[in-house]
């Protein structure tokens, strides 16, 4: 059971509309290495770890991304907020607006929906935290490329903090791998 503050993670301001900007953070919405994915991956992922304390870090950690989901969510209301069909159209989101207006939808900058087949597990512990690794350096990687994307401060800050906190779930579950591995060895898994 969680206990929801109701406020969001960090305050989430632009300084001007920008669609075209819009556009590209969606990806950390319904794209490959977004938030959904994450959350789902590791949220499902905590019921195949051989201890609690691994269980608790994923439950943790996908508690968190479903938080993060929430400010790339403002985040993208706010770059559209009161934007003109005209430039919803001259950047490239018309077809998304037919579909959606200027709901979120999960998908990629480019409209591909968000599938399931985003989100891998194998129930080998160890296989699954070298992939949940991995799936925050990707989340990092876009968060860092999303900065180079945009010109507005307000914007990049609220990158910047999303990117920190993919290193810090990268740095738990580099800690949690060492805990299993360790945990498997005595218990002679491997």
């Amino acid at each position: 059971m969680w206990i929801y503050e109701k406020k969001i993670q960090v305050p989430v301001k632009v300084t001007r509309p920008d669609p075209r900007m819009a556009k590209y953070v969606i990806a950390q919405y319904g794209g490959p290495e977004g938030e959904l994915s994450a959350a789902l991956r590791y949220l499902n992922m905590r019921y195949t770890m051989p201890t609690s304390k691994a269980k608790g870090v994923l439950t943790d950690i996908g508690t968190e991304e479903l938080a993060h989901m929430e400010v790339v969510a403002t985040l993208v209301y706010k770059l559209l907020e009161g934007v003109p069909v005209e430039a919803i159209k001259a950047a490239d989101l018309g077809g998304f607006y037919a579909e959606h207006d200027k709901s979120l939808y999960w998908v990629n900058p480019e409209g591909v929906p968000w599938i399931a087949a985003y989100v891998s597990a194998t129930g080998d512990p160890i296989a699954d935290l070298h992939e949940n690794l991995a799936a925050e350096q990707k989340a990092r990687a876009v968060y860092e490329n999303l900065i180079h994307l945009t010109d507005d401060p307000c914007v990049k800050d609220v990158l910047r903090f999303l990117r920190e906190r993919e290193v810090v779930h990268f740095q738990r579950f580099g800690e949690t791998l060492m805990d299993i591995q360790e945990y498997m060895s005595q218990k002679k898994f491997y």
